[in-house]
């Protein structure tokens, strides 16, 4: 399979902040405890090794059995599930929504990132066992971000007025959503296959959790990827003590709020901002913040009241019904997990470079943070005809009007680019600014204005050159923009439109593993892939 890769800046489709970390900028060392190459992986298994309970390997491996009781679970993850008990193993973790038939396609390059990381460590640090865990956010309650997926330009949506953490959500509604899919998949074997995930995941599995955890194990758990869902009252119960400190002493407040200062003097955009209390309330359908007002608790929109004393009380009983919001749940995941490396998304990673002194101020240690793999996957089809019209990868990250400019020009018999000339102006004018100051200053300025005249008459005149051209060639222009929008779909990245199905009805059982074979999750480079 031919690959080829780019640096991400020069996508322009990734943030500077997120290059800059991807640089190892010296002004955001503050930020993050280690950076993810395969070296200093040795000095975070040693520190994560003096902080992992043996009894909490134990509650999370019984955990995870219950979650798998019911699921055709392969070896590998039957194997990985037993050895998380083991002191010489550790997880390297990605998160995601539960989005109705996985959503964009980057939800598979986020977990293959993850799966092939655990393989190069594993390589690497033979001592070890490194299992691979997809954290579903069963506890979020943005039901209209997850409710669709996009398939050949159709917005394919369940509706449902159902509230509270969407794990939770019953798969009413569904039936009709796989009525649409089937129409639009069509007939023959990949997409039979197709319709057997959604039928099976959505239509014979009861909550919204279980069906995304069916869907995720039928497509990875070959590899042996372990899929955990944390809105577990076990897990919550080993997580009480932090629960403990974010409502009596509200350290993530103090803590992010400080780190956002420092953050937004090198203007990055915070992705989020702490509350005094970071922590929901959930119960029967309700997802509420928690507040405290004159030592007094509440759950918002509800006639919820503690002390403090009842509150702890009640956390004691109940800790499953504590649920962290974004800034707390993070510092979750590494309390319960053996947990040495987060891989996520750009947006991500900068919200998790604002929860280090949060961690600090727990005691707990910050996992190295990796981006996760990007790509865009193109047929033999596709590149031979790229290839054909002379378009390289590099032009097809162009926007719309400079990619058009390029391939007139390039396909153009005449040479439509009047830089030579305006340059040449330039320097005829260098020289009469300096007859008019030897001669009388005040022409400087008129000296200026004709040459902003002329300059802005040779562009006007470039540009309406250009458009003649584009006129004359619109065909060749028109396949070159056609294939443009196919693998860059409304202007934007491949893997945050697509879905999954459209490339599976194209390539099959082939698909994921022809991914695994060429993402690289330390390359640090957008992957350009031909399938």
């Amino acid at each position: 399979m031919p690959t080829d890769y780019i640096p991400f800046r020069e996508t322009h489709y990734f943030s500077d902040f997120i290059c800059d970390y991807l640089n190892e900028k010296v002004e955001l060392k503050d930020f993050y405890h280690r950076f993810p190459n395969v070296d200093n992986f040795e000095a975070q298994i040693e520190e994560k090794s003096l902080s992992v309970r043996a009894q909490s390997r134990t509650i999370l491996v019984d955990s995870l059995k219950k979650q798998y009781k019911n699921l055709n679970t392969s070896e590998a993850t039957l194997n990985h599930i037993e050895i998380l008990k083991e002191a010489n193993t550790f997880t390297i973790t990605t998160g995601h929504q539960l989005n109705l038939f996985t959503g964009p396609l980057y939800f598979l390059y986020k977990i293959i990132s993850t799966i092939n990381l655990t393989k190069q460590l594993k390589a690497t640090y033979p001592s070890y066992n490194f299992v691979p865990i997809y954290w579903m956010a069963s506890e979020d309650h943005d039901f209209e971000e997850i409710n669709y997926f996009n398939f050949r330009g159709k917005k394919i949506q369940w509706n449902s007025k159902q509230t509270g953490a969407v794990g939770h959500f019953n798969t009413e509604g569904l039936e009709a959503v796989f009525e649409v899919i089937s129409a639009e998949f069509g007939e023959g074997k990949n997409a039979e296959q197709l319709k057997i995930w959604f039928k099976e995941a959505y239509l014979n599995h009861d909550n919204l959790a279980d069906a995304t955890r069916y869907l995720a194990n039928e497509l990875f758990g070959a590899h042996g990827l372990v899929i955990l869902d944390a809105d577990d009252k076990d897990l919550k119960r080993l997580f009480i003590p932090n629960l403990k400190k974010e409502l009596i002493e509200q350290k993530a407040f103090k803590s992010v709020s400080e780190t956002n200062k420092k953050l937004e003097n090198l203007d990055l955009k915070i992705q989020v901002n702490p509350r005094e209390i970071n922590l929901f309330y959930i119960y029967n359908g309700l997802r509420e913040r928690i507040v405290e007002e004159n030592r007094i608790f509440s759950v918002v929109n509800t006639d919820i009241k503690w002390n403090a004393s009842e509150i702890l009380q009640h956390l004691e009983e109940f800790p499953e019904r504590f649920s962290p919001n974004v800034i707390m749940r993070p510092l979750y995941q590494e309390v319960i997990l053996p947990n040495l490396c987060y891989i996520g998304g750009g947006g991500e990673l900068i919200y998790w470079l604002q929860l280090k002194s949060n961690f600090e101020a727990q005691g707990v240690i910050f996992p190295m943070l990796l981006l996760r793999n990007s790509a865009v996957v193109k047929t033999q089809k596709q590149a031979e005809k790229l290839e054909n019209l002379n378009i390289s990868n590099h032009d097809l990250f162009l926007n719309r009007n400079a990619f058009i400019n390029k391939k007139v020009r390039k396909i153009s018999n005449i040479d439509i680019d009047f830089s030579e000339q305006i340059e040449h102006l330039e320097g005829q004018f260098k020289n009469l600014y300096e007859l008019a100051a030897q001669t009388d200053a005040s022409f400087v300025g008129a000296v200026k204005a004709q040459e902003v005249k002329q300059i802005k008459g040779l562009k006007h005149l470039e540009r309406r050159l250009l458009t003649a051209q584009k006129r004359k060639l619109k065909d060749q222009i028109e396949r070159c923009t056609e294939l443009q929008e196919q693998l860059f779909p409304n202007k934007s990245l491949q893997e945050r439109n697509t879905n999954f199905s459209e490339l599976y009805l194209e390539f099959g059982d082939e698909l994921i593993p022809e991914l695994m074979t060429s993402l690289e999750p330390l390359k640090g480079e957008f992957t350009m892939i031909t399938i």
